[in-house]
């Protein structure tokens, strides 16, 4: 009699299989390894073996998603046939079914596109599903473009697909994901992206496509959250904002542009908040209609707000740049300060592209880098944080954290995640670097 190997002993997988073929055959189908690592199946009936056979697939892990493949034809074929078949013919049957059947991975990749219809747009379609499930490695495919347009006008990937390709080779969902997955690190807001596209489409493979179930996404472990630690934006100073926006040139697109860094800087934008800008109240007050969502429950977004100037200021106090009233003026005359910003999604890109031809951008970026701090388009919207926390008030007060963050359009948790490190005030002197200081200078 054959010993099954103890569970203290069993890898993973070896559970993993046994749980899915019992959870996909009747009652009483087992299977253990066999002679020179091979795989066996057996039937057993009020503990007597009544059927037993050797598989040609390796007892490995690498091996078990195709044997249960096998072993699921195989116990359809011998209900079917009442249980009149033997075990060997059961098996000869489930091999011609597996060889002849093809899963069409590229009508389902299609069928899950449209599935997704306006609730997802072309934008994030190509940003956060196409890269994973289509794969812009390779332009042309067997002749073919990797996605064309359907009569909505709406991209829609054609045959054969990086998952087609990728579930070929590995067979099962866990090592397909695996494959899929590592060009991304672990960790980050991008792996998250693509591996919520990915188990979302291998889900609706088995759910709505009726795809077997070896296809289901494995689970999420604690090793795809995202790192809680944020990116350290660099703050830029009011000298260093004037110093780059004096570098731009004197024409249109100069100008909007200079418009849009001095409404970031003054008003604390996103990017993103630029194309929603305008003025309310006869020109009395300027407000941002951006509704970014807030992640968590699906569908919340952030409420329009009214935006609060704090002013850049240089060696002879704060300067005006009188932005609200430009705007309501040439919302007037059906003018648009406004530079090009690319599709919804891009602001931050396109804001990136243009200041990295200007020579000033990338002086300060080096500047900063030796600080081992990075500069990037939300540097504006950083400076009006730590402006918001730490410059005072005409009466000498500081605004409340919940005032600041009400003002950018967080809620004041988010606002703490990202801006906590500005808001505690003269550290230095609650310690003993300026004693330091003031002896050095002796």
């Amino acid at each position: 009699m054959l010993l099954l190997p103890q569970k203290s002993d069993q890898p993973s997988w070896v559970k993993e299989f046994r749980k899915a073929v019992k959870a996909s055959t009747p009652k009483g189908w087992l299977v253990m390894q066999g002679k020179k690592e091979s795989t066996r199946v057996q039937i057993r009936k009020d503990a007597k073996k009544i059927a037993d056979i050797t598989i040609p697939y390796a007892w490995k892990e690498s091996d078990w998603p195709d044997s249960l493949m096998r072993i699921k034809a195989a116990a359809k074929a011998y209900e079917e046939s009442g249980q009149k078949l033997d075990l060997k013919t059961c098996f000869n049957i489930a091999h011609t079914v597996s060889s002849e059947t093809e899963i069409d991975w590229a009508g389902a990749l299609v069928a899950f596109r449209k599935s997704k219809g306006k609730k997802v747009k072309d934008s994030n379609w190509e940003n956060k599903y196409m890269p994973v499930l289509i794969d812009f490695k390779h332009e042309i495919i067997d002749g073919r473009r990797k996605y064309k347009k359907d009569s909505e006008g709406k991209k829609i990937p054609c045959s054969p697909s990086n998952i087609e390709r990728l579930a070929k080779k590995y067979s099962n969902s866990k090592a397909l994901c695996k494959a899929a997955l590592k060009r991304w690190e672990q960790g980050t807001t991008q792996h998250r992206h693509m591996r919520l596209a990915l188990y979302g489409f291998l889900r609706y493979c088995v759910e709505e496509q009726n795809f077997e179930s070896i296809w289901m996404p494995p689970a999420v472990t604690s090793k795809d959250a995202v790192e809680e630690v944020k990116r350290i934006g660099y703050p830029l100073t009011d000298a260093q904002i004037i110093r780059l926006l004096d570098s731009f040139p004197i024409d249109d697109v100069g100008n909007k542009w200079r418009f849009a860094f001095q409404c970031m800087a003054v008003y604390g934008l996103r990017p993103e908040d630029l194309r929603h800008i305008h003025t309310r109240n006869g020109g009395q007050e300027i407000w941002s209609n951006y509704e970014k969502s807030k992640g968590g429950k699906k569908g919340n977004k952030t409420a329009p707000r009214r935006l609060y100037p704090l002013l850049v200021n240089d060696i002879d106090g704060p300067i005006s740049w009188h932005l609200k009233e430009q705007l309501h003026i040439c919302e007037q005359e059906g003018r648009s300060l406004i530079p090009p910003l690319g599709r919804d999604g891009e602001a931050a890109a396109s804001c990136k592209t243009y200041l990295s031809r200007r020579k000033v951008w990338e002086a300060i970026k080096k500047e900063i880098a030796k600080e081992k701090q990075e500069l990037t388009p939300y540097s504006f919207r950083h400076r009006y944080a730590y402006y918001g926390h730490n410059r005072p008030k005409a009466d000498g007060s500081y605004r409340a954290p919940k005032q600041v963050a009400d003002a950018m359009g967080h809620t004041l948790d988010t606002h703490l995640l990202s801006y906590s490190r500005f808001q505690t005030k003269d550290l230095a002197s609650a310690f003993d670097e300026t004693t330091l200081l003031v002896k050095t200078a002796a």
